[in-house]
């Protein structure tokens, strides 16, 4: 199954488990089958173990079953270990025959001399039946609730997934199609430092960095080729040659808007950036870090060239 449809699969059955828990649609043994194959996909050693002892029923040498017996209320008397063993199944099974009893019992209408005996047993035959359902009804409540803290933390997640995705997909297409418009030599060195961060090693991650740099310098060379002029920016006037890449991009920043607060922060992210990928061929970095500083020259790229073209291109 290809990953995007495995995405798929998965939060459509998450989704469909939320409505199957909030809407009361479907049986207990029913929910615990459908969640058990969610879990497979994304669960825990812990959440699959549980299941199992949901379909099952409990015992008393495992640690996943003690400690569920906690979580969703089964013990009557640990020390004497007695409680709800059986599955949720078993639990809602007993729930209805208690109901069942309970609708049938009825105080007796006698003036006889065990009136009052006959009265007391069906009384307390009433009230067991009432304690049991409202005990074993809790038990059911919870293990709903672990079920539906499980299914929908795997949906939510998923779902902040396939939004990120899109979201970077849109705008990973949308900075593409600029920098073949601007700067298209770029590109041929975007799968170099993707290969060599794969590798994840000392040297590999040097050399992705010392391509992260040369990207920005070729970037400042299209997007602003040098010249021996000079432009006076905030009061202080930058050199515009082959040497001065980062003057140079800050001057194309400089002429297509007029934020300078805009300005000003992409001057700083800019600064840093070099500053890392540069001495970081020098120093180590780990692999993390470097696809860190990778992504964010890829977004500052994407950034820069999406500022308005209200000034003509130097």
């Amino acid at each position: 199954m290809a990953e995007q449809s495995r995405s798929q699969h998965v939060r459509l059955l998450a989704r469909e488990l939320l409505d199957d828990i909030e809407l009361s649609r479907t049986s207990a043994e029913s929910l615990i089958l459908k969640t058990t194959r969610l879990a497979r996909w994304v669960g825990s050693d812990d959440i699959k173990s549980w299941l199992k002892l949901e379909m099952g029923g409990y015992n008393s040498s495992d640690a996943i079953s003690l400690k569920y017996m906690y979580k969703t209320g089964r013990w009557l008397d640990h020390e004497k270990k007695t409680g709800y063993w059986g599955p949720l199944a078993q639990q809602e099974a007993l729930i209805a025959a208690e109901k069942a009893k309970l609708a049938v019992l009825r105080t007796p209408d006698s003036s006889s001399n065990y009136a009052a005996i006959a009265i007391g047993n069906v009384t307390k035959a009433m009230e067991q039946a009432a304690n049991t359902i409202t005990r074993v009804s809790g038990i059911r409540t919870k293990v709903l609730s672990l079920l539906h803290q499980f299914v929908s933390e795997v949906y939510y997640e998923q779902e902040f997934e396939a939004l990120t995705e899109s979201i970077f997909e849109r705008y990973q297409t949308d900075v593409d199609s600029l920098v073949v418009a601007n700067c298209k030599d770029i590109l041929e060195k975007i799968p170099a430092v993707m290969d060599r961060l794969a590798d994840g090693n000392e040297e590999s991650v040097a050399q992705a960095l010392t391509t992260c740099r040369r990207i920005i310098e070729a970037f400042a060379d299209s997007i602003y080729p040098p010249s021996q002029e000079t432009v006076e920016i905030g009061g202080n006037t930058l050199k515009l040659d082959g040497s001065k890449h980062q003057n140079r991009i800050n001057a194309y920043v400089h002429a297509r808007t007029d934020s300078h607060s805009r300005k000003q922060r992409i001057r700083q992210n800019l600064a840093n950036l070099f500053d890392r990928v540069s001495t970081g061929v020098h120093t180590d970095v780990t692999p993390e870090e470097a696809r860190a500083l990778f992504l964010n020259t890829y977004l500052f790229l994407g950034e820069v060239l999406h500022l308005p073209s209200n000034a003509p291109k130097p």
